[in-house]
Formats: structure tokens, C-alpha cells, sequence
């Protein structure tokens, strides 16, 4: 396959489908990769810092990576900081590997996590939330959510964009005139503005994931007119080609010829064209999610840790809730135009004769 020669030689394609990989795997082993369960709060353990790893006890003994239990105090009402309070008597080791709460994976039930503590300490790298919560797990679970509803979203807009535009090219006339009015009425309509409307009107008693699927849902129904206009354009030139032309005169029906030799004609521009949508759901549900429409607490999603920007304390005194969220966002929207723009590269047969 010469176009996956051409993409391996693109090193940010490379970089970009890397971080992706990494991402992907480890919110779908998010019961591996994740020290604590997102939903349990640590007593008298809110908004602590990032844990501090030690490597000697309090006698300088040398005694391997290891934290010690840690609360915060009273606010101090001068200055707003909280001392923190360590037991130095009871070391934690950190182990890798270590047996811990059970999670289901294909049907098996696992009870390994990838590293954690051996004793009453806690290893929190990301600190905890202002409810005690390990802020690494829930970025980890968050991400599932995440990531996972760009794929929801393509896997039904494009479908339905692809046939509809299929079928407005190959038809034409009246068919053509209807179907692409009715995809540039849908274009006018703003996306944001939509998903803030559906968010609003939907039933009270759904779950903050239901709802966001829902909306998702009904937004890709409704967001196929881009792609059916840029299709119809595809298959209009395609139409007119000879192998078309043969298969129409043996007899070969309509539909046949606009899914079996039409449209994967367009495949690479399809493939192309989904791994830079993606993004934009991705960026939907951490606007939504941001302005409190969409993941509702205490289900964690990207867009709702960041939300936690919105308080000017959490954003002076707790940063490192901040900074996570934004990073993996950003980072997984970068990757995806990487990636993207390395498979318009090594597909485009022009730019590679």
C-alpha cells in the first residue's frame, strides 16, 4: 500500500496517530490505568496539591519511592491557603501492578492497576478535586466521554451524508434541487447555538450522558448537509466515468451503482474529511460541558474538569485541575489535524503520482 509507505514517512502523522493510540488505549483500559475509582472521595482530602514523592524516610533511609498520608487543615482566612498535614509514621510504598478495586473488561473482571500504594497513603499525581476526588482517574474515565463521542458523531452524519449526496449527484433534476436546498437551510443553522437550544428542552430525568448522546445524536442528524453537498459534487464527476457507464448498461440498479461503485470512489476523501470532523464534537462537549449543559457532575468529562476554571479561587489557588483537562484537549485536537493532514497527503493521488 503506497499511501501507508507515504504516511509512515510524515513524522507528525506519525506523532499525531501516536498520541491518539496512546489516548485511546488508555481510556478504554481506564480501569487499569486509573489509581482510584473517579466517583470515591478521599477523606479530609480535597483540593490537595499533586502528592510529593519521597525516596528516603525520616531517618534518610533510603526505602524506594514512597508518599505518606496527607490531609488538609482549616482554610486560613488571611492569606486563603490550607496547610497540609502529613504522617511521616506510615509510609506508603508505591508498587506497580498492584491489587485494587475490580473492573470489568470483555467480560472479565480485572483487580490490577498499573502502579498505586501499598499502606493508608495516596498517590494523587494530578491532586484531588474540591470533593476529594483523584483528579488523574477522573481525567482518565472523563476521557471516555471524550473521546468516544466524535466517533458517535461520524458514524451517523457521515453515513447519511454520503448516501444523500450520492443520490443527489447521480440523480439530478428535482432530486437534486430538494435534497441541496434542504442541506443549505441546515447549513445556516449555527451549531452552537443549536446544541445550547437542545440542551435546554431536553426531559430533566435523563443522565448527563444520555443527554449529551441524545444531542449528539440529533446534531449529526442534522449536520450531514456539508459533506452531502461536498459528495454530490464527487459523484457528479464520477457518474460520468466508463466503468459507471458499463455497469448501468448490464443492467445494475440506481442504489447498486451509488454504494458499490460510486461512492467508494470517495472513500479517501471521506477518511480524510472524518478525522478532521472528530475534533469538533470533541470541542462541542467541552463548550457544553463548560457552560454546565452538558456531562453534569459527577460523571467526569474533559469539558467539565475545565469548567472548574470558572471559579477564580480553583484558578489562582488549584491550577493543576486546570491545566490537565486543557492540555488533553488540546493535544487530542492536534493530533487529529496531524493525522489528517498526513492522510490528505498520502492519498491525494496528485501530490504523489
Amino acid at each position: 500500500m503506497k499511501w501507508w509507505s507515504r504516511l509512515k514517512q510524515n513524522p507528525l502523522a506519525q506523532l499525531g496517530g501516536t498520541i491518539l493510540l496512546t489516548f485511546y488505549l488508555i481510556v478504554t483500559l481506564a480501569g487499569f490505568f486509573a489509581p482510584y475509582d473517579p466517583y470515591s472521595s478521599q477523606i479530609d482530602g480535597s483540593l490537595l496539591s499533586p502528592t510529593r514523592i519521597y525516596w528516603r524516610n525520616t531517618q534518610q533511609e533510603w526505602i524506594g519511592p514512597h508518599v505518606y498520608p496527607t490531609t488538609l487543615g482549616p482554610t486560613d482566612l488571611e492569606t486563603g491557603e490550607r496547610k497540609l498535614s502529613r504522617d511521616y509514621q506510615k509510609p506508603s510504598p508505591i508498587r506497580l501492578f498492584v491489587k485494587g478495586r475490580t473492573f470489568n473488561f470483555l467480560g472479565l473482571k480485572l483487580n490490577r492497576q498499573l502502579f498505586g500504594t501499598v499502606g493508608e497513603g495516596y498517590l494523587n499525581i494530578l491532586g484531588t478535586d474540591e470533593q476529594g476526588r483523584d483528579q488523574l482517574s477522573r481525567l482518565i474515565y472523563g476521557g471516555r466521554i471524550s473521546l468516544f463521542i466524535g466517533i458517535v458523531g461520524i458514524a451517523i452524519s457521515f453515513p447519511l451524508g454520503m448516501l444523500i449526496g450520492g443520490i443527489s449527484g447521480y440523480f439530478g433534476g428535482v432530486v437534486d434541487a430538494v435534497l441541496m436546498r434542504l442541506a443549505e437551510v441546515l447549513m445556516t443553522i449555527p451549531g452552537i447555538y443549536l446544541l445550547v437550544a437542545l440542551a435546554a428542552v431536553l426531559p430533566l430525568d435523563l443522565t448527563s450522558a444520555q443527554r449529551f448522546l441524545l444531542i449528539v445524536a440529533i446534531t449529526s442528524l442534522i449536520s450531514w448537509a456539508g459533506l452531502a453537498r461536498v459528495t454530490r459534487g464527487q459523484v457528479l464527476a464520477i457518474k460520468e466515468q466508463e466503468f459507471v457507464q458499463a455497469a448501468k448498461a448490464m443492467g445494475a440498479r440506481p442504489l447498486y451503482l451509488i454504494l458499490r461503485h460510486i461512492l467508494p470512489q470517495t472513500a479517501s476523501y471521506m477518511i480524510i474529511s472524518a478525522t478532521l470532523a472528530i475534533p469538533g464534537f470533541i470541542i462541542a462537549e467541552s463548550v457544553l460541558s463548560l457552560i454546565g449543559l452538558g456531562i453534569q457532575q459527577p460523571y467526569p468529562s474533559w469539558g467539565n474538569l475545565l469548567s472548574l476554571a470558572t471559579n477564580a479561587s480553583i484558578l489562582v489557588l488549584n491550577p493543576w485541575l486546570i491545566w490537565p483537562p486543557a492540555a488533553v484537549i488540546i493535544l487530542t485536537v492536534l493530533a487529529f489535524n496531524l493525522l489528517g493532514d498526513g492522510l490528505r497527503d498520502a492519498l491525494d493521488p496528485r501530490s504523489n503520482p
